[in-house]
Parts: C-alpha cells; structure tokens; sequence
C-alpha cells in the first residue's frame, strides 16, 4: 500500500505567494500523494494533512498569512483540528513566536521559538546554502530509513530558529554551531532543509511524514 493512501484526503500545499509550490507538488506527487494547492479555507478543511512551506522575508510571509485570513485558518486546523501539518524552510519558522529578520515581527506561535540570524565567523558565510549531514535520535520516526552518515540535505537560509524547549528539537546541523534542523511538537513537524530538493532522503521523510499515524 502506498503510505498515501493510508489516510484519506489530499495533502494541501498553503499557497500564499512565497512558497516554491510547484516542486514540493512534485516531489509528493511521485510517492503517490493527492495534492491541492491553495489558499481556501473549505479546501483546507478537507484536507488530510497540510504543508506550509515558504521562501524569502518572514515579516513579508507573516504579512501575506495575514492578508488573506491564513494565520486564522491554519491556526484552527494545526491546534484546534490537530491536523498533520508540515512546514518547510520559511515555513517552519513562521512556526515560532517571532523573527528578528528585517526588525521585530510576530509569527504564528505554534512553538515556543523564536528565529534569529546565524553567527558564523569565516570561511563560512551566511546565507547557508547546500548539502549538510542532520543528527537526529534514531527514534525520530520522521528520518525512519535514514542513516548517518548519509544523513544529507538541502539547506538554503540566513536565519535559524531558536528553541526554548529542548524537546521540540528533533534534529540539527552545523553551521559554525549547532542549528535546529527539524522540530516537531505533537501534530506539528517542522524542517530547516528542503526535502523536496534533497533527492532519496528528501523523498523518504516525506513518504515518512505521510505514513505517520496522526
């Protein structure tokens, strides 16, 4: 059985402008998801599962959520639905109380985090962008089937978030120091990679993420 089918109705992909929709739409489309991408609240009720994912300015992101009535509709389907929710990148920081990107903003609270740059001192540079090995407890059921030290994906960021409850982080890297690479917190899953641009592994954690009982 495809792990797609084990709970009925689509995945839906949060489309507020900012997000690189269209290759994470094929990326869960090739291990045998349905997909809708959208920005309707009705759509989003039906569906099985969400994806928030993201790219560019918080501030602008959280802006763009708020516009079209999005904070509040996801707000209900992540805490009061407890609807399966993914976010990727960008998307996993609007997870957090807030951003110091570009001054102060609000984000959606979901986890006790706050984003913040990264420190690093040369030859490395920020933004990071590339392929870095994760660490993660081998429980973690979101890397099943995954193993240092093959443990690579795909980074592409300035910021990084803070957690202020160590067991919210499920996973890191290193980019000068340690760096969250994936949170989860109940119905909540989160990563700082990119899985659809991260090749086999990419693909297995979102087969993971799609199989997890909610």
């Amino acid at each position: 059985m495809n792990p797609a089918d084990r709970h009925a109705g689509p995945v839906a992909i949060v489309d507020y402008g900012m997000g690189n929709v269209r290759s994470l739409r094929n990326a869960l489309e090739y291990i045998g998801a349905e997909v809708v991408i959208t920005a309707d609240d009705a759509e989003l009720d039906r569906a099985a599962r969400i994806v928030l994912p993201g790219v560019g300015a918080f501030g602008d992101a959280m802006q763009a959520i708020r516009e079209r009535g999005l904070d509040r509709a996801l707000t209900h389907q992540a805490l009061e639905r407890h609807k399966p929710v993914l976010g990727i990148c960008l998307g996993m920081q609007l997870f957090a109380r807030s951003s110091n990107e570009h001054g102060e903003h609000a984000g959606l609270g979901w986890i006790d985090a706050d984003v913040r740059r990264l420190q690093v001192e040369r030859p490395l540079t920020v933004p990071h962008v590339g392929w870095n090995n994760v660490e993660f407890d081998a429980g973690e059921g979101l890397f099943a089937g995954i193993r240092p030290p093959e443990s690579n994906f795909y980074f592409v960021h300035s910021y990084h978030m803070v957690c202020h409850e160590p067991g919210d982080c499920v996973a890191t890297t290193r980019h000068g120091s340690a760096v969250t690479a994936a949170v989860r917190r109940g119905n909540l899953v989160a990563t700082q990679f990119h899985p659809e641009k991260s090749q086999d592994n990419g693909l297995r954690l979102l087969a993971n993420w799609l199989a997890a009982t909610p």
